[in-house]
């Protein structure tokens, strides 16, 4: 499996549904690209116009869906081809500090859920740990705290 965070760039056509939804079908597999986990939020470009979405599967594809007043309906038409790039957003495992990459690889469990969390809750948490400066000891804990409460499904660090 290779796991990177680089873009991925494509060609698709472009479904445009009823309720005003844009439908784009991902040629390539988000979990052999960048690893497997159970939500891929991605920063995304369409014709040079960028954009914030998650996948969504649907018979085991996966597929970029655009809401209606994600302000693409005005200039995509069902069926027209679009030029797409995607890339996962925000800190991704592999940039993060040795011991909280080395603490998530330990915990397959705790990897996946750590990297399906939107970016705001990983920066939230990489805060909450890197905070500790200082303090060692209490990094050590708090990464320990963090790989055991995501792995529960916490999206937020504790108060």
């Amino acid at each position: 499996m290779t796991s990177t965070s680089e873009p991925r760039t494509f060609r698709a056509t472009a479904k445009v549904e009823a309720n005003g939804r844009i439908i784009i079908a991902v040629p390539f597999d988000p979990a052999e690209a960048w690893g497997p986990r159970d939500r891929y939020h991605v920063s995304y470009m369409i014709d040079g116009r960028p954009g914030r979405s998650t996948f969504q599967r649907r018979d085991e594809a996966a597929l970029l869906v655009l809401g209606p007043k994600s302000g693409h309906r005005p200039w995509i038409s069902d069926g027209d081809e679009v030029d797409v790039s995607l890339q996962p957003e925000g800190p991704q495992t592999g940039a993060l500090a040795a011991d909280i990459v080395s603490a998530l690889h330990a915990d397959p469990a705790a990897r996946r859920a750590f990297d399906s969390l939107a970016t705001f809750y990983r920066k939230g948490w990489l805060t909450w740990i890197d905070s500790t400066k200082r303090r060692p000891e209490v990094r050590v804990e708090r990464i320990a705290q963090m790989v055991e409460l995501v792995k529960q499904g916490h999206k937020e660090r504790p108060r």
